[in-house]
């Protein structure tokens, strides 16, 4: 008999194009759902926060859309998290760019701006340099693959052993993170190609596991 296929909600909060990360998940073999409807948030197998635009306008989004308790449910619940580009800052506790703006905290740090030197917004495809290949979301993607970039800043979290992937652009950026059952990218999977699909796989596969247990 076919296993059940993963069920993830791709949290709406209101802002942008966000389907392109629900058509990737489908892609890949997820039940992926773009939901504001707390009840399904809470019973997916696996939860996606996407993001784009800026960190307040983001942030007051998802709080007057009432979702940030679910943001903090499904990251306690111990369930398959994953953040993409703005929903990665959004993890943090603040960014440089809007100071007034609190974010979520799942992260420990701060997002801050890239260094100048170099055109912002970084808006191309850039290798990554992965720093821990034992994470099973970086599973069978080599040690330099290739991501697509739309963002002018990036997260420094206060315990860097948080960061298992960077980029170098105007500097070393941190580009990927991860904390307990979050992991969360600044580049988008969705966008990447064959590198990102199979990130989004590992994800998949990760809310399997879940759905499994």
């Amino acid at each position: 008999m076919t296993e059940p296929q993963p069920v993830i909600a791709v949290i709406d909060y209101g802002i942008g194009n966000l389907r392109s990360a629900e058509k990737a998940l489908q892609r890949v073999g997820a039940k992926a759902a773009l939901s504001s409807d707390r009840g399904f948030i809470r019973d997916a197998d696996a939860v996606v926060l996407p993001g784009v635009g800026a960190f307040g306008a983001c942030m007051t989004a998802l709080v007057t859309a009432g979702l940030e308790s679910s943001v903090h449910d499904a990251v306690g619940s111990r369930r398959p998290f994953l953040g993409i580009c703005v929903g990665m800052q959004m993890l943090f506790d603040a960014s440089e760019e809007n100071a007034a703006a609190r974010g979520i905290g799942v992260i420990p740090g701060t997002v801050r701006w890239i260094p100048p030197g170099v055109k912002r917004p970084q808006m191309q495809w850039n290798q990554l340099a992965i720093t821990a290949a034992s994470d099973p979301m970086l599973a069978g993607l080599g040690p330099a693959p290739w991501m697509y970039f739309v963002h002018s800043l990036h997260g420094v979290p206060l315990d860097p052993s948080t960061v298992v992937a960077t980029c170098e652009y105007g500097g070393t950026l941190n580009v990927a993170f991860r904390v307990g059952n979050v992991f969360a990218t600044q580049f988008h999977p969705e966008k990447s190609g064959l590198s990102g699909l199979a990130l989004l796989a590992n994800f998949v596969t990760a809310a399997a596991c879940e759905r499994a247990r």
